[in-house]
This record gives C-alpha cells, sequence and structure tokens, in this order.
C-alpha cells in the first residue's frame, strides 16, 4: 500500500498492511529541527512570514522532504497567503481578525470584528480564494497521489469565537443567540464554499479544527454545543461525505462530556486525543473505536520536548498495542509539533511507527 491507501483505509477503520503515520502540524522550529538531520542549506529558526523567498522555499522543500524520508502517510494543507502585516506583532486574516504574533507557534486572536448586530449588519464577508490552496496544490504535485491530502479547515466555534470574542460569545448565546446564529450561518457558507475549492484540487481528507475543551472539560456546556456548534460543523461533514472526502474531528482537551454527540455525527476519525485530558487511547478505542479512526496520541506535551528516544519509542509500541487492533489507528502527536518538541524525539516516533506497526495474522 502507499500512504495514502493506508491513511483511508484506517479511516475506514480497517486494517491497512500496516498502521499509518500522520503529522498534524509542525512549525518551522521542528521542520528546521528534523530537517537539520537529513539536508543541508536551512535557515535559522524564524517565523516563516519573516524568511526571505529563498528559506521560504528551502522550508517548504524540506517539509516535503521530512514527508518523503520517514515515510508519512498524509500531510496537512491550510490557508496560506490570507494574512496581512498590521505593525510588527499583529497581523490580521481576510475575516478582519487581528492576531498577536508569537514565538510560541500560532499567532492568537486579539481584535474581533463583529462583536454585536450592528457590526454584523455592516460586515461583508470574504470570499475563499482559490490561491489560498497553495500548499494543498503544492503536495499534490509532489507527491503524485502517494500520500493523503488533508485540509485544516476551522470550524463554527473557532471561527465564531475569534469574530466575536471568546467571552463575548458565551455571553451571547444567552443574550442574542440569533446573533450568534447568523454568524454561525456566514461561516458554514464560507466553509461550503472553500469545501467546493478543496475537492476541485483533489483533497482526500477534511479536518474540522474545532478546539473546544481544555484538558478538563468542553468551554461550553452540551446542550450549547447541540444548539450553536454542531449543527453547522454537521452540515460540513455531511457535505464532505457527500464529495467522496473522509471527515476528521480536531480538538484538543477533554472532549468526554461530547463524545456522543461528535459519534453521532458522522466523523470518520477523532485527533488529537490528548493524554493530559483523559484521552487515554484504550479508553476511547474502548468506547468508540468501532465506529471512527483514532488519530493520535503520542504526548507532546512532556514526551516529545522531554523524553528520551526510548521513551517515544515504547509510547508508539503501546499506542499500537492499545489501539491497532482491528485497524482505525493512525499515530500522530497529541498536537502539533510545537516549537518544544526534541527533533530527535520526533523521528523516533516516526521511526517506532514503522518498526512495531506492521500487522500480522493472528
Amino acid at each position: 500500500m502507499n500512504g495514502k491507501q493506508r491513511i483511508l483505509t484506517a479511516l475506514a477503520v480497517r486494517e491497512a498492511d500496516r498502521v499509518p503515520l500522520y503529522i498534524h502540524g509542525i512549525n518551522e522550529g521542528p521542520i528546521i529541527g528534523i530537517g537539520n538531520r537529513i539536508t543541508d542549506g536551512l535557515p535559522e529558526v524564524m517565523d516563516f512570514r519573516e524568511m526571505d523567498d529563498s528559506a521560504k522555499m528551502k522550508v517548504l522543500d524540506t517539509l516535503f522532504l521530512i514527508h518523503e524520508t520517514f515515510e508519512v502517510d498524509g500531510f496537512s494543507a491550510f490557508e496560506i497567503g490570507h494574512e496581512t502585516p498590521v505593525d510588527d506583532l499583529h497581523i490580521q486574516d481576510d475575516f478582519g481578525v487581528v492576531y498577536a504574533l508569537s514565538e510560541f507557534g500560532l499567532p492568537v486572536a486579539k481584535g474581533h470584528p463583529v462583536k454585536d448586530a450592528s457590526d454584523l449588519a455592516q460586515y461583508t464577508p470574504p470570499e475563499p480564494s482559490r490561491g489560498h490552496l497553495l500548499l494543498l496544490d503544492l503536495a499534490r504535485d509532489r507527491f503524485k497521489n502517494e500520500k493523503a491530502l488533508f485540509w485544516l479547515m476551522r470550524g463554527a466555534f473557532v471561527r465564531c469565537w475569534r469574530l466575536m470574542g471568546m467571552e463575548n460569545m458565551m455571553l451571547k448565546m444567552f443574550d442574542d443567540p440569533e446573533f450568534v446564529h447568523k454568524v454561525a450561518r456566514m461561516t458554514l457558507r464560507y466553509n461550503l464554499a472553500q469545501l467546493e475549492l478543496l475537492v476541485e484540487a483533489g483533497l482526500d481528507v477534511l479536518v474540522v479544527e474545532d478546539d473546544i475543551a481544555d484538558k478538563n472539560f468542553p468551554l461550553i456546556a452540551p446542550e450549547q454545543f447541540l444548539e450553536f456548534v454542531n449543527p453547522y460543523n454537521r452540515k460540513i461533514v455531511d457535505a464532505a461525505h457527500a464529495r467522496g472526502l473522509k471527515v476528521v474531528r480536531h480538538s484538543d482537551g477533554n472532549l468526554w462530556p461530547l463524545m456522543d454527540i461528535l459519534l453521532e455525527s458522522g466523523y470518520d476519525g477523532l485527533n488529537p486525543l490528548e493524554p493530559q485530558a483523559g484521552m487515554a487511547l484504550e479508553k476511547v478505542k474502548d468506547y468508540c473505536g468501532k465506529r471512527l479512526c483514532l488519530l493520535g496520541n503520542i504526548d507532546c506535551i512532556d514526551l516529545l520536548p522531554d523524553g528520551t528516544p526510548q521513551q517515544v519509542d515504547a509510547a508508539v509500541a503501546q499506542a499500537i498495542e492499545d489501539a491497532g487492533k482491528g485497524g482505525g489507528l493512525i499515530i500522530c502527536s497529541s498536537n502539533s509539533l510545537h516549537p518544544g518538541v526534541d527533533p530527535d524525539n520526533c523521528i523516533a516516533m516516526f521511526e517506532a511507527t514503522r518498526k512495531y506497526g506492521r500487522y500480522t495474522s493472528d
């Protein structure tokens, strides 16, 4: 099997020739750190936006090379070119949300353009741009159908709170629920329009990225999740399935209070299964492993930054023991490979997946 076949087989909760390997997200630091083990000429670690064009192309080529060298079976693409600088410390996306840049990974949403109904009345939402799919196009041309192509699409909760502000959204659910629904419908129209572009571009797997929980519990109650979030994400799931795609639900944190709702929503996979949030792989597999594929959950908080390659090797072996039987497992980290991870531990995770992941008949 090639990587694409492995991923799609696992997402159908069947056994491939071996457990697939996937990188959900990876920052500049780990790309350069891992890349320095397999190539040369890489720039110093810095924000991708600060690199010149030559350095950017080298980093992108290295990202592809990592997937090829370590036989990573799926590739994650996302929008690029949709952000513009505001000043040295802030950027703005095409929705008008302003983000503070961070040395620790993703920018943090700080400026929210649609805080109430009067803002919404004057607001013009963006249209998805075909040009923002450049990374997906490059991956498709590079891997030539050998690896599954994933796209990271922000779901209803994240898109809405970034537009409104988190605290404001929580209050509006009670004080002005119709306003929240109007914003959610607006973001849904954007996502469905972008989905059409993604299908035309050759996408295989849609990831609905919609972080909804911390390590203790979901950020909203199941009742509000059912009213304001899940119906809109479910429309994305249904539309993607109708176009032949697999769909993965991504959220950090403790998802147990929402698990039955997520299962009923028709997702093919669940990621990243954060161990510190009670999402133990064996427990999740026992509860829902026959209904959807599990993508995770090699610890990126403690193990990948501060463990040893031997400990990572053992963790991968245990994950496959806990959840590999019968298929429906894809090994990846419990969130992105962020600037704090040890490149040697990342490589150990890649190599251990090949080492322990082959299915044997019994």
